[in-house]
């Protein structure tokens, strides 16, 4: 099983980028799907998640009306699109599965795990 997470970059204040984590080795639709973020000096924290079934998402109160989390199935894909990204955005972030998984922000929870991307949001 593994996960690659790609897209991010440098941006400026009020830009977007669209993360995307790539699944090999696995049914994604059997899978809950999370992005997690872990800034310096910080733990890694929960910013999106989209369960398997009907796909229902939940955010971090810190993204919410900023980011969207969405899956292809066919393409065995999850994206995140970010928007109004500001410099507290700025982190390194991973994608993870659960399977069977309800979409939760539990670290624990998720099995597998994507290598990062850096994100920096900076003028």
């Amino acid at each position: 099983v593994q996960l690659q997470a790609s897209g991010g970059g440098l941006v400026q204040p009020g830009g977007s980028l669209t993360l995307t984590c790539a699944a090999s080795g696995l049914t994604m639709d059997h899978y809950a799907i999370g992005w997690f973020r872990q800034a310096p000096g910080k733990e890694r924290v929960g910013v999106a998640s989209i369960s398997l079934g009907d796909g229902s998402t939940h955010y971090a109160d810190s993204v919410k009306g900023r980011f969207t989390i969405s899956r292809d199935n066919a393409k065995n894909t999850v994206y995140l699109q970010m928007n109004s990204l500001k410099p507290t955005d700025t982190a390194v972030y991973y994608c993870a599965a659960d399977l069977y998984g309800s979409g939760t922000s539990d670290n624990s929870d998720y099995a597998y795990w994507g290598q990062g991307t850096q994100v920096t949001v900076s003028s």
